[in-house]
């Protein structure tokens, strides 16, 4: 005897013209404003950067000094002179410590909560460290003051004393830890929360198939992070790290208020000095007149630059990568 099997017939009501309609016009909607979203983000952006142009051309028209490497900065003056390269080296180097520090351990936080730590545990400590991110600037800027410069003045000079031959870490100048060293570790921790969150938001998205696999097949909990996890997230790793990035680049209030500015290029790190393009705005910004504020937005356009080419350089780094990163399966 032949058994058959009933064909399920589907019975869902047709769907009317008029709903046809009302579901493309949706559509329609819908593109309509993502398009004129993304649109008006582009104005946005070109019309920031035509007023920073046109801002910045009045002062450079007017500057007697070499914008690019002068060691000054003196725009109320007559002749005016004024230069970035204090403020760009101080905000690079600055940003450079801060990633430095920054990156490793959330990644390493991001691998603990999504990996590793129990569920009771994981919860607790993801909510900690968002909370983190909600700490406002001048907070984390009178904490580092009052707090962190004073405790890294051991630092400093267990730095000097030991890896002082490596001419990085020599202290040639005698004072308080006010510097870009001092700096990128108050940018490491404020930029900590961001990257965290975002990376194990990333990892936690891995294909749950890709790790029990590698774990059929004998591998350890390291070794499924390292050749499953890591790779899948590694453009959103990247990712984050530039948003921590972009932080940091445009960090003021924390930083003016811990350094000590001078315009002084030294690649001695732990000494006193130097300092950062917003710092610089936002201590000069008040007493500067017209076309003193015409320089510092001249100033403001080169960090606006120096942003968009670290976010375009991530972004074909994830282009590059992300065929290789398994997130594509």
């Amino acid at each position: 005897m032949v058994s058959t099997t009933p064909t399920q017939i589907d019975t869902a009501p047709p769907v009317s013209k008029s709903e046809r309609s009302t579901g493309r016009a949706g559509d329609k909607v819908f593109a309509g404003l993502s398009k004129g979203s993304g649109i008006l983000l582009l104005v946005i952006m070109a019309s920031i950067a035509a007023f920073l142009t046109y801002r910045a051309s009045i002062a450079l028209s007017k500057n007697e000094g070499n914008f690019l490497t002068t060691f000054d900065w003196n725009a109320s003056a007559n002749p005016p002179v004024f230069g970035i390269a204090v403020l760009l080296f101080g905000t690079v180097v600055s940003s450079i410590i801060a990633m430095a520090i920054a990156v490793p351990i959330a990644v390493g936080i991001a691998l603990f909560i999504s990996h590793y730590a129990p569920r009771k545990l994981a919860a607790p400590l993801a909510y900690v460290v968002d909370l983190l991110a909600a700490v406002p600037s001048i907070v984390y800027g009178i904490w580092g003051a009052l707090f962190l410069v004073p405790q890294l003045n051991g630092l400093n000079l267990w730095l000097d004393e030991y890896l002082g031959w490596t001419y990085l870490f020599d202290k040639t100048q005698v004072g308080v830890a006010r510097s870009l060293f001092t700096v990128g570790i108050l940018l490491a921790i404020m930029i900590l929360p961001i990257v965290t969150s975002v990376s194990r938001e990333v990892f936690l998205q891995v294909p749950r198939m890709n790790e029990e696999a590698a774990l059929a097949l004998g591998a350890t909990r390291w070794e499924v992070i390292r050749m499953s996890v890591l790779p899948f997230g590694r453009s959103g790793v990247i990712s984050a790290s530039m948003l921590g990035l972009g932080r940091a680049l445009g960090e003021t209030m924390a930083v003016a208020t811990v350094l000590s500015p001078s315009f002084l290029i030294s690649s001695h790190v732990l000494n006193p000095g130097g300092g950062t393009f917003a710092q610089n705005i936002a201590a000069k910004f008040d007493e500067a007149n017209e076309f003193g504020r015409d320089a510092l937005i001249a100033s403001g356009l080169v960090l606006f630059l120096l942003t968009l080419l670290v976010n375009g350089a991530a972004r074909l780094i994830i282009a590059r990568r992300k065929d290789f990163s398994g997130a594509n399966a």
